[in-house]
């Protein structure tokens, strides 16, 4: 940021990448220059902070730590000094735009400091913060027909990273198919699984072998299928032909993958927290929200046991393509071009 500002002072210093601790750097230097951000997600969130309050292991919170009355207290104040900070430099934006509701929550409540710096872009009515949806390609996903083609196939979409939590979309799944009272359902009986998604490194394939162990330890490795760095166009054949979307990933901050398949015409189930909970899903008009093993296998069996084109899944197909449109590439340009008109940033 130093070099950057260095060699082209700016007017305006605009961040997408979530570096707020940079903005210090132009408001110190170049009195005259305005700041502006574009949160995706932030750094550090109250939900944060009370999983660790509550000792409660997750990918970024080991069990060693979980254990440890005196390491967890460590790590509270460590949390809590860092959000204090990061709150501070955050406050420093002039214009202040965020992908989701679940982020405007957060970033509100930690970059409380706006008020007393007296850097409100807007009305003194509100935060000075706006919610502008993240652009996504609804227009080609729609030329995908809604109806006629689709197949019994569960389709997640994600990178195989461990907050995507492919395991509990295996569980679930392995579940459904165990589940007594829908096992002489052919929709069900024929139901597949299919995990697409890219591998960034090394520990992803590691991942990827251990999601693999897991289906070979439920006896369900035929019924599920791993589609591994794939380009677009397989991606669109498989939201084609696939009746049903999963997602499970705990206080996502927005959702681009659930926008994709509503808007492809999956029957999407997303994770009932987060950006899809707050401003994506309508339960039961657009799509459904779980959060448990039960619970996901519960509206599996909904969207499954009725068949493709039940008149219930053609309802929602139609609703969550609608709904879907609200994020598309031109609502973005419209929502971003108005915050920044109506900014100080001009």
């Amino acid at each position: 940021a130093y070099d950057a500002i260095s060699a082209i002072p700016p007017d305006v210093y605009f961040d997408t990448t979530g570096c707020a601790f940079t903005y210090l750097l132009p408001k110190l230097l170049l009195p005259k220059c305005k700041v502006g951000c574009y949160v995706h997600y932030p750094t550090i969130s109250t939900d944060m902070l009370k999983m660790v309050y509550d000792r409660r292991p997750s990918y970024n919170h080991s069990a060693t730590v979980v254990g440890s009355p005196w390491k967890t207290a460590m790590k509270l104040v460590y949390y809590t000094g860092f959000a204090v900070v990061y709150g501070f430099v955050g406050s420093l934006s002039d214009l202040v735009l965020v992908n989701s509701t679940w982020t405007f929550g957060h970033v509100s409540f930690l970059w409380r400091f706006r008020r007393l710096f007296g850097l409100l872009s807007f009305s003194k009515k509100t935060s000075g913060i706006r919610i502008v949806y993240p652009p996504c390609d609804t227009e080609e996903l729609e030329e995908i027909p809604l109806h006629g083609a689709r197949q019994n196939v569960i389709l997640s979409i994600g990178q195989f990273r461990p907050e995507k939590n492919h395991e509990l979309q295996i569980r679930s799944f392995s579940n459904l198919l165990k589940n007594q009272a829908v096992t002489d359902n052919p929709n069900i009986n024929t139901a597949k699984l299919v995990l697409l998604g890219s591998t960034r490194n090394t520990d992803d394939w590691i991942r990827v072998g251990h999601l693999r162990a897991l289906c070979q330890t439920l006896e369900i490795s035929d019924r599920v299928e791993f589609v591994l760095n794939q380009p677009f166009p397989i991606l669109k054949e498989w939201l084609a032909k696939s009746s049903v979307g999963l997602h499970t990933m705990w206080n996502e901050h927005f959702g681009i993958g659930i926008v994709e398949m509503m808007s492809a015409g999956l029957v999407t189930i997303a994770h009932d927290s987060g950006g899809p909970k707050s401003d994506i899903v309508s339960p039961n008009e657009t799509g459904y929200l779980a959060a448990t093993e039960g619970e996901y296998e519960r509206v599996m069996v909904r969207a499954l046991a009725e068949g493709v084109d039940s008149e219930r899944n053609r309802g929602i197909r139609e609703a969550g393509r609608i709904a879907a449109r609200k994020f598309s590439v031109d609502e973005f340009h419209r929502a971003f071009k108005s915050s920044w008109l109506e900014s100080t940033l001009c």
